[in-house]
């Protein structure tokens, strides 16, 4: 079932009135559980704005359900913007963005985002992936925190579970950012620069999760600076200079994004 909404933007003292008058938000509910076909994010004219900046415009386009796509592009590009308009996170200025119910979809913010000094646990912060199974109101049963214990090897973290995450290092705290990922058990995954500033084992132990999560059928969408690596294991790219530069097989897109840099130099 697809919920359908159209917002109007209110007049401003003046009379005058932003530009779109409307934006339209679609949001499918349909089934839960482990069936992930139906993870397709598309995008019609999406639009965001920064008070009078524009830092998304236009951008139209489909992330298949199952597919691994990058995003990448120069900085102030919208990458980030992007993935939090899908997200849910940023209010559209226009467009509409369709895809799966907010529960099923999981967004990673950059680390930056991350309060380092909130009091918890390793396994604290990952059993908060399954946070609708137990809510404000209850502890995780014993059920769960085996689950947080096995998804923690997973990412290599056994011995690192009553540390506090203010004490543990960058590399660490994204890999029990990912086992939390894991836990929420959601069809489509959103990545905003998941592999900066991390060192080069976790970069391997994460690329496969997100191999892992390509093969299992969820849809796969990253912020990414490094270019090698998006040739090397993403499918799919989406080139952005604040609209759309280029959306499609990663073999054909990148040279077009090669090719602008050069032009703007």
């Amino acid at each position: 079932m697809t919920y359908f909404a159209r917002f109007y933007h209110l007049p401003l003292a003046s009379g005058s009135r932003p530009t779109p008058r409307y934006f339209d938000l679609r949001v499918r509910a349909d089934g839960e559980g482990h069936d992930f076909a139906d993870g397709g994010i598309r995008l019609r004219d999406v639009t965001v704005r920064y008070g009078r900046r524009i830092a998304l415009e236009a951008v139209s386009g489909e992330f298949a359900s199952g597919s691994l796509t990058a995003v990448v592009g120069a900085n102030g590009a919208g990458k980030s913007t992007l993935l939090a308009a899908i997200a849910g996170v940023k209010r559209l200025a226009g467009g509409v963005v369709n895809g799966p119910a907010r529960q099923r979809l999981a967004y990673l913010p950059q680390l930056a985002a991350i309060d380092r000094e909130y009091p918890l646990t390793v396994s604290e912060l990952i059993t908060l992936g399954a946070w609708r199974e137990f809510g404000a109101f209850r502890s995780p049963g014993t059920a769960l925190r085996a689950r947080a214990a096995a998804v923690a090897e997973t990412v290599g973290l056994a011995g690192r579970l009553a540390r506090p995450i203010g004490e543990i290092s960058v590399g660490e705290l994204q890999r029990a950012l990912f086992a939390r990922l894991i836990l929420q058990d959601a069809a489509v995954i959103l990545l905003d620069e998941p592999f900066a500033a991390v060192d080069a084992q976790t970069v391997s132990v994460l690329l496969d999760q997100v191999v892992r999560w390509h093969r299992e059928g969820r849809t796969v969408i990253a912020v990414l600076h490094d270019l090698d690596l998006v040739q090397a294991r993403f499918p799919s790219t989406v080139v952005l200079a604040r609209r759309c530069v280029a959306w499609g097989a990663t073999e054909a897109v990148l040279p077009a994004m090669v090719a602008r840099c050069r032009r703007m130099r």
